[in-house]
Parts: structure tokens; sequence; C-alpha cells
């Protein structure tokens, strides 16, 4: 009996790599990686400034400024205030029902305050800039007009309710929220929190 071998030669396929074997690959490598350290933009503070703090800055800084009045915060409480007391049978029937009075209260909880805020100059409110907020004040659900490229009454709106939400009620458009609206840029040191 003769024995016949055969040399079976096998050529080389491609392998086709999946999801799973390129995070196990990518997983395996990760203890050499190091994290680079990424910096953090300084947010802006967007509060109600001094007067005399703010002018301070102003001085210093060279930038543009508004002054604005923030509206008083009124509550207005409402009361029934029962004046005489119910007649009742010895049988627990009401006979003369009690009486009220409505009593109404109304007290200043803040009174109005003069702010000084530093603003986006005028000389950069162009219409696209102020479309721009429109669009901006849109995405965060402050604004709900037209995109019409004009500081209208609904976009001042839209800015005190932005703004307000931080604690600085006003229309005048701080270079803060500027900033945290994608429309004015960081300065160095904001970018490098230094």
């Amino acid at each position: 009996m003769t024995r016949t071998i055969r040399r079976m030669r096998f050529a080389a396929r491609p392998v086709r790599v999946t999801g799973p074997l390129l995070l196990i690959a990518g997983l395996a490598g990760c203890n050499a990686m190091q994290i680079p350290e990424v910096s953090r933009f300084v947010e802006p503070e967007l509060a109600v400034s001094d007067a005399g703090d703010a002018l301070q800055t102003a001085a210093v800084s060279g930038g543009c400024f508004a002054t604005d009045s923030t509206p008083a915060v009124i509550e207005t409480r409402t009361e029934q205030v029962q004046v005489t007391q119910p007649v009742l049978a010895e049988d627990g029937a009401v006979i003369t029902p009690a009486t009220y009075n409505t009593v109404t209260d109304t007290r200043i909880v803040k009174d109005r305050q003069d702010v000084i805020v530093q603003t986006v100059c005028p000389g950069e409110m162009s219409p696209q800039f102020i479309a721009s907020l429109q669009r901006a004040l849109h995405v965060r659900g402050f604004y709900a007009g037209a995109i019409t490229a004009e500081l209208d009454r609904p976009t001042r709106a839209a800015v005190r309710k932005f703004q307000g939400a931080e604690g600085l009620p006003t229309t005048a458009l701080s270079l803060a929220a500027a900033k945290r609206l994608g429309l004015a840029v960081y300065s160095r040191e904001e970018a490098t929190g230094g």
C-alpha cells in the first residue's frame, strides 16, 4: 500500500476586525496612554455688580458698560380672615354661617436696583450679531419669535429671561452672557484658567 501525502497550502485571507475586537485591542493599550491635562474655560460671573466695582473695572479694562434698573420684587398675599363665628343648632346644623373678610397685603421683597453691566460694545451689535443672539436664545428656549436681526422688545425680553435665570434680570446683554451663548470671545486668561 502506498501512501500519498499531500501538502496543502493555505492562502492568507484578510481578517475581518469587528467592533468588539477593536474595543479589546484599544483597551489593551490604555495603560500606556497618558491623558493630557486640558484647561477649562473660566465661566464669567453673570451677576449684578456693585456700581463702584463696575466703574473701577471700566476704568481698567476700557470695555463697554450699560446702566439698567432691575425691577423690584413685589409679593402680594391674600388671606381670608374670619370675622364672626358660625351659629350652630344643638344637632350641629349651621344656623348662621361664619363670615369672612378678604385681606390683601402687598410688600416689596427686594427693592429696585440700579446696576452697571459690562456689555458687548455697540459697534459689535450688527444685524448678524443680533440674528445670532436670537438663534442662540431660541435654541435654549428663551426666544420664540422670528429671526429679525433687530434688538426688539421680544429679543430684549428673552435676554432678560436668560440672564435673569442667572441672577441678572436686565435687558442689556452682558459680555458674560454673550460668552456663554457663544457670541463673544473668551480672553486668554479665561481660556487658560490663569
